[in-house]
């Protein structure tokens, strides 16, 4: 669940990020508008998924068992 809430909040703030620079990009060329703004937009979702996994896998690491079972180590 902390994935996912992580991912959207990601693709939240990148979202935004794209949006803007979009708009800066349609008042200086208007053509590159679009597909400026379609780049960022599919770079956003595939690398908050990359840091979203990162972050979570680091908190998710499980600890080893001690004790558990003998004759394993």
């Amino acid at each position: 669940m902390s994935l996912l809430i992580i991912y959207i909040g990601l693709i939240i703030a990148g979202d935004l990020v794209a949006y803007f620079v979009g708009l800066l990009v349609e008042r200086t060329v208007p053509p590159a508008s679009l597909p400026s703004f379609l780049a960022m937009y599919f770079v956003v979702l595939w690398v908050a998924w990359v840091i979203a996994v990162r972050i979570t896998a680091r908190r998710a690491q499980p600890q080893r068992a001690r004790g558990l079972v003998r004759g394993f180590r």
